[in-house]
C-alpha cells in the first residue's frame, strides 16, 4: 500500500519520512492540496531503478538491432571473454 503524505509533512516529518524511505525501499508520495504533487524516496533506490531503465533501454536498442538483421555474440564467448578479463585484474 503506497505511503501518501501532506506536504506539510516534508517540513515537520522529514527525518520520519528519510527513515521510512530507507527501511522499507519505498517511495512516500508527497500531496499539494490534495493532489499528487511529489515522490520521495532515497538514493539507493533510486539509483537502481535508473540502473533498470537504462538496462531495459539497451535491450530494446539490441531487439531493434536483431529485428533489423544485425547479428548479435554468441552467449558463452561473451561470457568467457568477461571471465578472463575479471580474473586478469584480480
Amino acid at each position: 500500500m503506497p505511503n501518501i503524505r501532506p506536504i506539510s509533512d516534508l517540513r515537520n516529518n522529514s527525518n520520519e519520512i528519510s527513515e521510512f524511505c530507507h527501511t522499507e525501499r519505498e517511495p512516500v508520495f508527497i500531496t499539494k492540496n490534495g493532489v499528487g504533487d511529489l515522490v520521495v524516496m532515497s538514493i539507493e533506490v533510486y539509483e537502481q531503478q535508473q540502473s533498470l531503465i537504462e538496462l531495459y533501454a539497451k535491450l530494446a536498442e539490441a531487439e531493434a538491432e536483431i529485428a533489423n538483421g544485425d547479428i548479435g555474440e554468441d552467449f558463452f564467448e561473451v561470457a568467457r571473454k568477461l571471465r578472463g578479463s575479471i580474473h586478469a585484474k584480480i
